[in-house]
């Protein structure tokens, strides 16, 4: 919808100001009838998966609490509850980890590249730990 609305008028909207359009600012924006039907279908499925989205959160709040081994992850910016229980979910038992290194390995966060006097002489095995 961006790319369209950019495309067609020169304006750029960010996402929240998307979703914040009605009909008739649609139908002002676009003139064309069909780039203005398309807009509005797709501000219907992301309202319609919004409101799903919004639900399934409601139930997983309600089932799922976060341990305190895991609380400082709210305090990292960009990640709320509902990705803290998903990083702790995916994780499973912390302390099977003895090392920061070795969680972070698990989380494909460090290279496998084998080096040898600044000469790379073969990759490791890069699809090891958890692909989410």
């Amino acid at each position: 919808m961006q790319n369209l609305l950019a495309r067609n008028t020169g304006i750029g909207l960010n996402s929240n100001r998307l979703k914040q359009l009605t009909p008739d600012t649609v139908q002002q924006l676009l003139p064309d009838p069909d780039l203005a039907l398309a807009v509005l279908s797709n501000l219907a499925v992301v309202r319609c998966l919004d409101e799903h989205i919004a639900a399934l959160e409601h139930v997983v709040k309600a089932r799922v609490n976060l341990p305190p081994a895991f609380q400082p992850l709210l305090s990292v910016d960009g990640i709320g509850l509902i990705l803290a229980l998903t990083i702790m979910l995916e994780t499973g038992e912390i302390r099977r980890f003895p090392t920061v290194g070795d969680f972070a390995s698990y989380c494909r966060c460090v290279g496998s590249t084998q080096l040898s006097n600044g000469t790379c002489k073969g990759h490791g095995k890069t699809k090891n730990g958890n692909t989410y």
